[in-house]
């Protein structure tokens, strides 16, 4: 049970951001953008999930609007101290007047009253959002660990590891930022828009008209720009992917490209994805790049038309001074809402798009509900049967074929046989990682289906072949075996184990960290490290699969006798992959094509001279054969 099994796919890399940040241009600008199979199916069932918070989502959208207005309503206003102070000069320097500094004075605290009020209500709007996002996060990735834990493991035959990840970190992500950012960007900009357009149009319609030509220019080269950058930041995600799994591949079979020669490969593999990678996202910066020039471009020459226009206005006593100055910033303001809006569709749709892929997974088949009135045995005595079992991963494709099988308490079992037979499906079915098709399986009488899952799995202790150990001190992984143990107990378990002396040796002893990848002890020091937690467990049965499979001659002795004392009195399934670690095997299962064609002690199967002494004798020669070859 490795934490990686194997080649995971690809990474899946956030999208690249434009020279707008992360809002909806910058998604607009980053990439290809994913739909949903079922928007409106989706949205309604983002819109009851967020159903809890509406309040204050209410709130977030009144905070949203009053910040916006109180915003608008701001060049207005100093646009009216502009012509006051305009109007003082002229009157001083005709020598009827003077410049009302006290006028101005009063519309200026008025202006920075509003600014400081918009300010105050956007941080409430923020903090609120924030607060709501980050609940909507935490919510569905608990619930999506919950469910993992609840579905069967037939679900994870089909999945690979990284999609789940995917879920958890980019598709739950993308919802946090649309909440957190999007969704009041999208009442703010059709505030904006509206209220800007208004006062543009208080002020004079013929500046507004103008003004509103500048839009669809500034649109149609926007999305020129776009088109063209899209498949760009599309074949940059492509091959960032393509690097980053080359890279993830090589480093984890480091030893195996050395040990091949295979440098040169790799390298030139790497120099083709990274030459490709630098081509498109070269580009693709570029066409980002230029985005904001064009923009620039468009608004000074809509500047240049407006300031001729308004300089011809006011001499016509048309509009004032203040008039042209406020309407320059709300032209400033006006085209960055209307880009906004035009690209919500597109933060919706890869919003909806996430959601959809995280409420189906919620939405997948859990495993078969625990009964209701679970077996609490007092005492086990570990009698197991295996009653016409049959079983396949797939349906119509059974790889137990009415396994039949009755073990006493305190027996040791092995189960042998070629790859492929059934071995370690038999203990996955006993463990009920997979129920039955049909058949049944007993414990002391009762079927396996009536304990709970967690009563039944803790009857077992288990050690495996593939070992699994964690990011964690030596200490926290022994102890994974029973979390209330104590430290002496952990030490006792290590002792058993025959590891206490090899765990000294390392500079914090017990408290020594295990890295991510646990590659700063041996692979036999792993294994040895899970069969002390299998002592620690001190579980009432015992399941061994080729447990001293990673560990020296030795060592192996050492182990086979600790675990002739621990599995005294329990009963015992070991899936022996080398025949004369099993000999002493109180009952041998011998499996192929998922059933079991013998059974009996070592003695009586080789004496049978069937398909087990077939397998074993066959080790043997194999041995020979190494052994001459060798000399």
């Amino acid at each position: 049970m490795n934490g990686s099994n194997g080649k995971e796919p690809k990474p899946q890399s956030a999208a690249p951001r434009g020279p707008m940040g992360g809002g909806p241009i910058g998604h607009m600008i980053g990439g290809p953008v994913q739909k949903a199979r079922d928007f409106s199916g989706t949205l309604r069932k983002l819109t009851a999930y967020l159903a809890p918070y509406r309040w204050k989502i209410i709130v977030v959208f009144l905070l949203a609007i009053g910040s916006t207005a109180f915003a608008i309503v701001g060049p207005k206003i100093l646009g009216n101290a502009t012509t006051e102070l305009f109007n003082g000069i002229l009157a001083k320097i005709a020598g009827t007047g003077d410049v009302p500094f006290d006028v101005i004075g009063r519309i200026l605290l008025t202006a920075l009253g509003l600014y400081a009020l918009s300010a105050g209500l956007s941080y409430g709007q923020g903090w609120l959002m924030t607060d709501v996002a980050i609940e909507v996060t935490y919510k569905l990735r608990r619930q999506m660990m919950e469910k993992i834990n609840r579905m069967p493991f037939r679900t994870f035959d089909g999945t690979p590891h990284g999609e789940v990840l995917s879920l958890l970190t980019n598709d739950v992500d993308t919802i946090n930022q649309t909440l957190n950012q999007s969704l009041t960007q999208i009442i703010t900009s059709l505030v904006t828009v509206v209220g800007i357009l208004a006062m543009m149009l208080t002020i004079s319609w013929q500046m507004t008209l103008v003004a509103l030509t500048i839009v669809p220019l500034s649109m149609i080269l926007v999305m020129l720009v776009i088109k063209q950058s899209q498949r760009f930041f599309k074949e940059q995600q492509d091959y960032l992917g393509h690097v980053n799994g080359h890279v993830e591949e090589m480093f984890g079979g480091h030893l195996i490209v050395k040990a091949f020669n295979g440098e040169d490969k790799s390298i030139a593999k790497f120099n083709e994805y990274n030459t490709t990678l630098y081509g498109s996202a070269w580009k693709a910066q570029f066409f980002s790049s230029i985005m904001m020039p064009v923009m620039r471009l468009v608004g000074n020459l809509g500047y240049v038309a407006v300031v001729i226009l308004g300089g011809w206005l006011t001499i016509r006593k048309a509009i004032t001074v203040g008039d042209i100055q406020a309407f320059i910033q709300y032209i400033n303001s006006f085209t960055q809402p209307i880009t906004q809006l035009a690209n919500i569709s597109n933060v919706l749709q890869s919003t909806v798009a996430a959601a959809e892929r995280v409420f189906e997974f919620l939405e997948k088949e859990e495993e078969t509900p625990e009964t209701a009135s679970p077996v609490k045995l007092e005492r086990v005595r570990g009698h197991v049967e295996f009653r016409d079992v049959h079983f396949g991963y797939t349906p119509g494709t059974p790889v137990i074929k009415g396994f039949s099988a009755e073990i006493q308490p305190g027996q040791r079992v092995a189960i042998v046989g070629p790859t492929g037979a059934g071995k370690t499906t038999i203990v996955k079915l006993l463990m009920r990682f997979y129920d039955v098709d049909s058949g049944s399986i007993r414990i002391d009488g009762h079927d396996v289906r009536e304990f709970t899952r967690a009563d039944l799995r803790a009857l077992f202790g288990m050690v495996l072949q593939d070992t699994w150990l964690f990011n964690g001190t030596i200490l926290d992984n022994i102890r994974y075996g029973r979390e209330e143990a104590t430290e002496d107990e952990v030490i006792a378990a290590a002792q058993a184990a025959h590891v206490d002396h090899f765990i000294h040796t390392l500079p914090d002893g017990y408290h020594f960290v295990l890295n991510e990848e646990v590659t700063n002890i041996s692979q036999g020091q792993k294994q040895l490290l899970t069969i002390a937690r299998a002592f620690l467990a001190n579980s009432p049965m015992l399941i061994l699969d080729e447990a001293t499979s990673s560990v020296d001659t030795h060592t192996e002795i050492l182990i086979q006798k600790a675990m002739d004392k621990l599995m005294r009195g329990r009963t015992s399934f070991i899936i022996a992959h080398r025949l004369s670690t099993i000999q002493n095997a109180d009952l041998i299962l011998v499996m192929r094509d998922g059933n079991i064609v013998e059974q009996g002690t070592h003695e009586e199967l080789l004496a049978k001279g069937g398909f087990y002494a077939e397998l074993y004798n066959s080790q043997f020669e194999k041995m020979e054969e190494l052994e001459v070859v060798m000399t």
